[in-house]
């Protein structure tokens, strides 16, 4: 934090009799669920009593609404002046009445159907004046919150695009957000989403005035030159061709009284070779700790140096307060996909419990220099197995292909941070991490964590870029460059792991949709705008097996990036039935107390019906968070098998569970309209393999 606003923030607390830590003691009402994730805190709680563990039982269906378009929602909805607002599987955002689910309004494109996902939208207002922010493509729009029409006065017409706080470099590259932008006072500050592999542009935190649009300020996650950590990296980060990202994409949180944004910044592109930017890479998976009306750097922690196994912290952090020494202190805590949690004073950015710089594996890739530490926590304990405490015993106990498991796990490194190689990583927790997107709950007050967690072994590997011949086809070429490390260069895909084959394209979808789908994204796939038509045109060619009819031989471009290795995909530890090749639990639940480090349960989340009554208890892969209740009640859907449930906060204990019409893999709100208490979720299901549906579906007391 910057000398003054220390001083002036030290001053105010010595005039009003308060320690400097024992700041923001106020309880505060957890009523509304008017922000992403209930409020600024991102801290998935509710004070509302209506619904509690001696009458959970009697919960029925208060309410649905069918969108017109089918797949997952990731939102989590918002409810303002009794309206519920969230966003459908292509992206068209809907306001309902929330005590009946009755569309009142739909914005969204008729014709064209987005194929990204959205966690929802964000709410401002002052006065009469009051607005839905939302993302489609590139563009932030602002929304009357009462017609669902652009605001004129914003931008143009009613939209910015987010490139424009960007450099030149980054104007026709992929930049959309996932992610409700966090917004404090009159600016909204966007999360983005950016390629991961090489040429992606620079990660910025970038702040628009929500009513003219214009940018208030942004924040160089890849330092200039002259700025504070560009000493980090081996060559100028900006402007390399090659290196860029380091965004954040997951969200933030805001401490609307200290005025500090609170920002997780992703891993820098490309993701899991770093020849072309050794060194520590800030301001790349950090937490940033930013003065909210400028964007000047507070404090900032860095959880892993020089990141090649893109772990990146995947949720947006919980404010909380924490008991030391029998005062109250401000903190802010961050869950990663490694399964530690990171906690410090979020005034100082101070740890509050110890953090060991531990020795790591050296790579064995030429030009790679992997970090020889890295920052773990001494408590608390990770809340998922780490790959390199594993042995043969923990090989799934259901798997028919135990031998050939046994072999894959045997022939490969499980060394925690082991550097990706020519030779596989056991990678577990995995890609998605045991922490993802849905985040962590939280009693703000008392300082507890509940977090969901995935137990989802993968495989890390890297192999040496294909030399092509110099007669290949561009289609070819372009198909190994952007497609070929999710859906495999013989374009067979990889359905267990997300990745649908390609192999019949022609049979399935008409060359504007999948032209679409590459230039936009769709679901975790990152868009690639910068391809031209005549590139576009020969991959497409490729696609639909038409190269032999194209009676001229195109000539290879050779890749000019200048990276010599490849990721060599996205491939889970599975066995012959498609279930994890691990033992379970597959998913878990934990109540962690920060004011301890301590764990008050943990228990496993989820069951495996394809294993029949051996099913109960499994775990299984889950996305989406809880919501928790000050009277003691934790709800939550985010399972593969399409259960809604609410548990017993204190003990883990199961009250109710619920068989929702497809999996919803999002965190739910709870609101209350005319005296009664709601708790609603979106269930898109598709993700894991699962029924696609179109429901937001709201439950209440009878």
């Amino acid at each position: 934090m910057s000398s003054q606003k220390c001083l002036f923030v030290v001053l105010v607390l010595m005039i009003v009799g308060c320690h400097p830590e024992e700041k923001n003691t106020a309880k505060k009402e957890y009523t509304t669920w008017t922000s992403y994730l209930g409020d600024s805190g991102r801290s998935h709680y509710s004070t509302l009593s209506q619904i509690t563990p001696e009458n959970v039982q009697n919960l029925k269906v208060a309410w649905s609404y069918k969108a017109t378009d089918f797949g997952q929602m990731q939102m989590n909805p918002i409810v303002v002046d009794s309206i519920l607002y969230g966003v459908t599987a292509a992206l068209r955002v809907v306001a309902l009445n929330a005590e009946t689910g009755k569309e009142i309004w739909q914005f969204g494109d008729s014709v064209k159907v987005w194929h990204s996902t959205s966690r929802g939208v964000s709410y401002w207002e002052k006065g009469n004046d009051k607005r839905i922010l939302c993302t489609r493509g590139s563009n932030l729009f602002a929304l009357d919150a009462l017609t669902g029409k652009p605001i004129p006065s914003f931008g143009d017409n009613g939209k910015v695009d987010m490139r424009s706080g960007m450099p030149k470099s980054a104007q026709n590259k992929f930049v959309i957000s996932n992610t409700p932008g966090a917004v404090f006072k009159d600016i909204i500050v966007m999360p983005l989403r950016l390629s991961e592999g090489a040429g992606a542009p620079p990660g910025d935190i970038i702040a628009f005035n929500i009513i003219t649009g214009k940018v208030e300020w942004v924040f160089h996650t890849l330092p200039e030159k002259g700025e504070e950590g560009y000493e980090t990296w081996s060559s100028d980060p900006r402007e390399s061709p090659i290196v860029g990202a380091a965004n954040n994409w997951a969200g933030m949180a805001v401490d609307e009284e200290a005025e500090i944004i609170y920002v997780p910044t992703g891993s820098a592109a490309p993701d899991f070779y770093g020849g072309d930017r050794l060194g520590s890479n800030l301001y790349a998976n950090c937490l940033l700790a930013l003065d909210a009306n400028t964007g000047k750097r507070l404090w900032h922690f860095q959880f892993t140096h020089h990141d090649i196994w893109d772990r990146d912290p995947p949720a947006p952090p919980n404010l909380l307060m924490v008991e030391r020494d029998g005062r109250k202190i401000p903190a802010v805590a961050q869950v990663t996909k490694q399964g530690y949690v990171y906690v410090f004073n979020r005034i100082t950015g101070k740890p509050l419990f110890d953090i060991a710089e531990v020795p790591m594996p050296n790579s064995t890739i030429n030009r790679e220099e992997a970090w020889p530490t890295q920052p773990l926590p001494v408590i608390p304990k990770p809340f998922a197995r780490q790959s390199q405490n594993l042995t043969e015993a923990d090989i799934s106990p259901f798997a028919e292909n135990k031998e050939e498991l046994l072999e894959i796990f045997k022939a490969s490194d499980k060394r925690q941070y082991a550097p990706p190689a020519l030779m596989p990583s056991f990678l577990l927790p995995g890609y998605d991490g045991a922490a993802e997107w849905g985040g962590t709950a939280a009693d703000p007050e008392d300082g507890i964590i509940y977090i969901n967690s995935n137990e989802m072994a993968w495989n890390l590997q890297l192999g040496l870029a294909d030399e092509l011949a110099e007669n290949t086809p561009k289609g070819q070429v372009s198909y190994q460059n952007y497609c070929a490390s999710c859906h495999q260069t013989n374009r067979e895909g990889l359905e267990a792991s997300g990745f649908p084959s390609l192999l019949d394209l022609q049979l399935r979808k008409d060359k504007k949709e999948v032209a679409d789908i590459i230039t936009i994204g769709k679901g975790m796939m990152t868009g690639f705008p910068q391809i031209e038509k005549d590139e576009m045109d020969a991959l497409l060619r490729f696609l639909y097996e038409e190269e032999l009819q194209h009676s001229v031989a195109e000539k290879i471009t050779k890749s000019t990036d200048g990276v010599n290795y490849k990721h060599t995909g996205y491939n889970k530890f599975l066995d012959s039935k498609g279930l994890p090749g691990i033992s379970p639990p597959w998913g878990t639940m934990h109540a962690i107390d920060l004011n301890t480090g301590e764990y008050i349960w943990s228990i496993p989340f989820g069951d495996t019906p394809q294993l029949g009554e051996a099913g109960k208890g499994t775990g299984t892969e889950n996305y989406g968070g809880a919501v928790v209740s000050e009277n003691g009640l934790l709800f939550i859907g985010a399972t593969k098998d399409g259960y809604f449930r609410i548990f017993n906060k204190y003990t883990g204990d199961l009250l109710w569970e619920y068989k929702l019409p497809a999996a919803a893999f999002a965190t739910p709100a709870m609101y209350e309209v005319n005296g009664k208490q709601y708790i609603a979720v979106a269930c898109g299901g598709e993700k894991l393999g699962t029924e696609k549906g179109n429901q937001i579906i709201a439950f209440a007391l009878e």
